[in-house]
C-alpha cells in the first residue's frame, strides 16, 4: 500500500471489531491499541477485547472514550485516526478534536434514515427491503456526522437481525478499506457528504410494544418482529418476541407467514403436525416452528396444543430475554 502508514485507534465490539482488527493487522498501519468492553473476571477469548490481548496488542476499557482527560492519551501517543466499529461509548467532543485525520464511525444502518439503536432490527420490524452499512465522521450529535463511504445490501423475506448484521459487517469491510488506503494517501480526499437532517430518524435502544407480541396485528408484522429479535445463537438486545400461554410467559423464536387467511380469534392455535402449529393474526395464519417456554428451546407442537389460545401479558416473574 502506498502512501503513510497510519497510527490507529480502534474502538470496537462483536464480530465487526474482530474482523476489522484482523483486516488492519495485514496492512502496514500501527495499531496504537484496541479499546472494548473489558474481559471481565472470568477471563475473555472470544470478543474483541480477548482476540487483541492474543494478537500482541495492548487493550484498554472502551468508556475511557467518554472522559475529556482522554484527549490527552490520543494526542500524546500520535493517533492518526480513530475508527469506532460498533462501539455504544459516545465519546468526548475533546477526544473527537484530537486525531488529525479524523474519527469515524462504522454505523450498520443507511443514514440519516436508520440513525440511533439496533438498526437491522428496526428495518427488519418495519419491512424495510433494503439495509445498508454507513462510514461516516463522528460528531458530538450521535450518527449526524458527514458521510464518508455507504452501501446498501437487500433484505430477503426471512432475513433474521443476525443475519442482516452479517451481511452489513460483511458490506463495511470493504469500506473501511477504502477509508484507510485514501487516508493514507491523502486524507482530504476522504468524501465528506453532510447529511440531510431533514431526513433523519433516530431509534432508540427498546423494542417495539416491549417485545410483546400482538396477535392482532397482521401476520406480516407478527413475523418480521420475531425476526428483528432473532440474533441466535447470540444474546439479542432487544430480548426475544414474547406471548402468553395458560398465563406463563413464552418467546416466539421462529415463524413464517402462511398467505393462508383465517376467520378464528387472533392467538387462536390450531396443530398441524409433524413440526409446527398455526396460530390466527387478524388477516391470516403464522406458521410457529419454535418456542422458548419455561427455560427450554423446543418444537412448537411440543408446548401448543390445538385449542389454546396465546395472548399478549406476559408474567414478570418469567419473562424467558435470554
Amino acid at each position: 500500500m502506498e502512501g503513510k502508514a497510519l497510527r490507529i485507534l480502534l474502538v470496537g465490539e462483536e464480530s465487526a471489531g474482530i474482523q476489522t482488527l484482523k483486516h488492519i493487522a495485514t496492512t502496514p498501519h500501527e495499531i496504537v491499541a484496541v479499546m472494548s468492553s473489558s474481559a471481565g473476571s472470568g477471563g475473555d477469548t472470544v470478543g474483541l477485547w480477548g482476540v487483541a490481548s492474543k494478537m500482541g496488542y495492548r487493550t484498554w476499557p472502551a468508556d475511557l472514550v467518554k472522559n475529556e482527560s482522554f484527549a490527552d492519551s490520543v494526542r500524546d501517543e500520535r493517533v492518526d485516526i480513530l475508527l469506532n466499529v460498533h462501539s455504544l461509548y459516545v465519546a468526548h467532543r475533546g477526544v473527537l478534536s484530537v486525531p488529525p485525520i479524523g474519527c469515524f464511525n462504522v454505523h450498520p444502518g443507511p443514514l440519516p434514515r436508520y440513525a440511533g439503536l439496533n438498526a437491522v432490527s428496526w428495518a427488519i420490524f418495519n419491512g424495510e427491503s433494503t439495509h445498508g452499512v454507513t462510514i461516516h465522521r463522528m460528531a458530538p450529535d450521535v450518527d449526524a456526522g458527514p458521510i464518508a463511504y455507504q452501501q446498501m445490501v437487500p433484505i430477503d423475506t426471512t432475513e433474521t437481525a443476525i443475519s442482516l448484521s452479517l451481511k452489513c459487517v460483511k458490506a463495511g469491510l470493504p469500506l473501511i478499506r477504502d477509508l484507510l488506503e485514501v487516508a493514507a494517501i491523502n486524507p482530504a480526499e476522504i468524501p465528506n457528504i453532510p447529511q440531510d437532517l431533514n431526513q433523519r430518524t433516530f431509534f432508540g435502544r427498546k423494542p417495539p410494544m416491549g417485545g410483546v407480541v400482538s396477535w392482532m396485528m397482521p401476520a406480516r408484522s407478527v413475523v418480521d418482529l420475531i425476526r428483528a429479535c432473532d440474533y441466535a445463537p447470540f444474546s439479542s438486545p432487544w430480548g426475544l418476541a414474547t406471548s402468553s400461554l395458560h398465563g406463563e410467559s413464552i418467546a416466539i423464536l421462529k415463524a413464517r407467514t402462511t398467505g393462508k387467511k383465517c376467520t378464528a380469534r387472533p392467538g387462536e392455535v390450531f396443530a398441524q403436525a409433524p413440526h409446527s402449529v398455526l396460530i390466527a393474526c387478524n388477516d391470516e395464519w403464522v406458521d410457529v416452528l419454535r418456542v422458548k417456554y419455561r427455560g427450554q428451546i423446543l418444537e412448537a407442537t411440543e408446548v401448543v396444543k390445538s385449542g389454546d389460545r396465546l395472548g399478549t401479558q406476559t408474567s414478570k416473574s418469567s419473562t424467558p430475554y435470554q
